[in-house]
């Protein structure tokens, strides 16, 4: 069994958590239900996102089953609030050193740098805040890649690029024909870009 513990947190980025979570839990359905994927917050109340979802975590920092992959997302709140949080950053810190996989999207990276795992590796971010990432010190930032693979630890650029890597994990975990169906129960094929075209 694969546990996923997903962070949520006031202001986090919804796509960063919800792509990802879509990708693990419908892993688990095609394995029969044989894994799990929970949110995971501070406090057990409602927690509002970024653009105003507002979803229930299913435990807290302190009552969460043990982890397999830690996945942590961006947004706002990352960047700006939780990278100040030593609750936050301490239980990152600790779950990281427990579980298998470390999962950050977006700018999930500054909180994994805050509190430790990110520091030395090799990482991506939202490309609108590499800069900032990279002036942190202690890390190197990858451009223009929607992933990176560090050891393990898998962090990708913004939003849509969480589901990437999600897929590429679920691959690792369970195998590449398992990720291709989940690819594929998704129907998840982005290409070609978006073009503007008209509907066929």
């Amino acid at each position: 069994m694969t546990t996923y513990g997903l962070l949520v947190f006031e202001d986090a980025e919804e796509l960063d958590f919800v792509g990802p979570w879509e990708v693990f839990t419908v892993s688990a359905r095609l394995r029969g239900d044989a894994d799990r994927a929970v949110l995971v917050a501070e406090h057990s109340g409602p927690v509002r996102c970024n653009k105003g979802l507002r979803v229930l975590p299913d435990h807290t920092l302190d009552d969460h089953p043990p982890l397999d992959v830690l996945h942590v997302p961006g947004g706002r709140g990352a960047r700006e609030v939780q990278v100040n949080n030593p609750v936050v950053t301490d239980w990152i810190a600790g779950t990281a050193a427990r579980v298998a996989w470390v999962h950050g999207v977006c700018t999930g990276t500054f909180l994994l740098h805050a509190a430790g795992p990110a520091r030395g590796r090799r990482v991506a971010t939202h490309h609108g805040h590499e800069d900032a990432l990279e002036a942190r010190g202690e890390v190197t930032v990858v451009r223009d890649v929607r992933y990176v693979v560090d050891g393990n630890l898998i962090t990708s650029q913004g939003v849509s690029a969480g589901i990437d890597s999600a897929l590429w994990l679920v691959g690792r975990l369970h195998g590449r024909d398992h990720a291709r169906a989940v690819r594929r129960c998704l129907q998840y094929e982005p290409a070609p870009p978006y073009l503007a075209d008209e509907p066929v």
